[in-house]
């Protein structure tokens, strides 16, 4: 069986340590743990290992948040994955700072990563971890919001919920989505 993880996010050192790049944080940390590396490959970044027997292939698009669609269209097709094996890591201003929660489906919410990825695969019905990254922002300020860094404040959450995402993509591929929410969901 084949799983394609996407992280969300925006490629530059500019964006590095930014909310909108949780997902790019997450799935470095999944990589790193089953001691897989990232290489340059079309349209993202791309790492694959094994988990449980299972193969993992884990991307990082280079196309920036508004045009993710493009590269998780083309890795589903180069890898053979059907929908209900792809998840979406995501972060979601609609969730308190630390909130993991998975989906099997949604609206995008807004967020212009999955309203791309929605577009191109014609359907909102794909899984999605989504890393609640809270919405402590003035009226109008939601962009500045997302593409902010983290504060010192917020480093411990961080250290303490990436984890608990990267046991949810594991559970995610070795016990299916639903057992997954059920366990894990907050």
């Amino acid at each position: 069986m084949k799983f394609l993880i996407v992280g969300l996010g925006n490629i530059g050192s500019e964006y590095d340590g930014t909310r909108h790049n949780i997902g790019f944080d997450i799935a470095d940390v999944l990589t790193m743990k089953y001691e897989g590396k990232f290489a340059p490959d079309r349209l993202a970044d791309m790492a694959q290992f094994k988990y449980k027997g299972r193969t993992i292939v884990v991307i990082k698009p280079t196309t920036y948040m508004n045009l993710s669609g493009k590269a998780v269209k083309y890795w589903m097709d180069k890898e053979k994955t059907p929908i209900e094996n792809v998840l979406v890591l995501v972060d979601e201003i609609a969730l308190p700072l630390g909130t993991v929660r998975m989906k099997g489906s949604g609206s995008d919410g807004g967020h212009n990563g999955l309203k791309s990825i929605q577009d191109v695969l014609q359907t909102a019905k794909y899984p999605r971890l989504r890393f609640g990254v809270g919405n402590d922002f003035p009226k109008g300020r939601q962009v500045e919001h997302v593409l902010g860094k983290w504060n010192a404040d917020e480093m411990p959450i961080l250290k303490e919920k990436i984890p608990k995402a990267v046991e949810m993509i594991e559970s995610f591929v070795f016990q299916g989505i639903q057992r997954t929410m059920n366990n894990y969901n907050e």
